[in-house]
């Protein structure tokens, strides 16, 4: 590693560290500028990678001091409107913008509003609203916070102006999740699938006593706990399921001696159920040499040609030397995913 590369990962390791207040608590439209990113390997042409296909990406910036810190992302049924929690306390809305060969080419529309919760009240900073995962579920927003370890409910539409309404019992001892590593990932799971519309929430670094991460299935026929195995240095940051009922994992990794990664895993829908340690087919594989970052949100849907997308996006914590990046790819599905579920 490069004496430049060294000096940037400390700064990015100090930067995810640190438990930074949010610049602001007023909202409203934020004009963003993005660029447009070709390559996925840095230098390399290359778009195929295993069954994911490189589609094309953005770099994106503001001149409001809000927007950065993107911790999860869902898209709308138009796959293009789109909700990301920010874990500075903030709700954001907006829309992807593609060019004439369809990819992804700005963001329009965006707003930033305060998130309240269950008392009505926004804060500055990240002690009580850290949130770090979303998933759509019917007439509600799910949204899994760290640091007060919680799951909380906002009606749809109207979560943007909403105090929380309701609060999910999670499943795994609070005690279990450390302060910085709580519920990272919340998702639902298709109705088809064998969790039957199934909440599920997996913990970023909460371990049990075999060093699995922690993780539990919040509702339907398979409710209870299960856990993901822990490979190496990587963190879990997001996840979402597929339409065949596979889990997409994304996890990061940040230190000295291994530098700054990420990875995207394939988990069976099959395999996940009470008492499962679950694993996954490493499906992405990304590090200095390719265009990443603090890689926190994940999302997949299907476009209307019927393949599958998946679109990522990077947490910047609100500094200059991190990026705020959307990617986006598109699954090859071989006949034996397609069917599995």
């Amino acid at each position: 590693m490069t004496v430049r590369r060294l000096c940037r990962l400390a700064a990015i390791v100090l930067s995810i560290a640190a438990a930074g207040a949010s610049p602001s608590r007023a909202g409203g439209e934020v004009p963003v500028i993005s660029r447009q990113i070709s390559d996925f390997r840095i230098g390399s042409s290359e778009t195929r990678f295993g069954s994911l296909e490189f589609l094309g990406g953005l770099e994106m910036v503001s001149s409001r001091a809000l927007f950065g810190s993107l911790s999860s992302i869902r898209f709308r049924p138009d796959q293009k409107h789109f909700v990301v929690v920010l874990d500075t306390g903030q709700w954001l809305t907006g829309s992807i913008e593609r060019d004439i060969k369809g990819r992804l080419s700005g963001l329009s529309d965006v707003e930033i509003t305060a998130m309240k919760n269950s008392a009505g009240r926004s804060f500055e900073g990240k002690g009580h609203m850290d949130a770090e995962g979303l998933a759509f579920d019917g007439d509600r927003v799910l949204v899994s916070f760290e640091q007060d370890h919680r799951v909380d409910v906002y009606p749809d539409p109207g979560f943007a102006e909403s105090r929380a309404i309701a609060t999910l019992p999670i499943l795994i001892p609070r005690k279990m999740l450390s302060d910085n590593r709580g519920i990272e990932t919340i998702t639902v799971a298709p109705a088809s699938s064998p969790l039957k519309g199934g909440v599920v929430i997996v913990s970023e670094r909460g371990l049990d006593s075999d060093g699995n991460r922690l993780a539990a299935i919040l509702s339907g026929p398979l409710k209870g706990r299960f856990a993901v195995a822990r490979d190496g240095s990587f963190d879990v940051t997001d996840g979402a399921f597929l339409p065949n009922g596979d889990l997409l994992l994304l996890e990061r990794r940040f230190n000295m001696a291994e530098g700054i990664g990420m990875r995207l895993r394939r988990v069976k829908g099959a395999d996940i159920r009470p008492g499962a340690i679950v694993d996954g087919e490493l499906l992405l594989e990304g590090n200095f040499n390719s265009q990443i970052d603090n890689m926190e949100g994940l999302d997949a849907f299907q476009a209307a040609d019927g393949t599958t997308h998946i679109i990522l996006v990077s947490d910047d914590n609100h500094s200059i030397l991190q990026r705020n990046l959307m990617l986006e790819f598109r699954l090859s599905e071989p006949a034996e995913h397609k069917a599995s579920n």
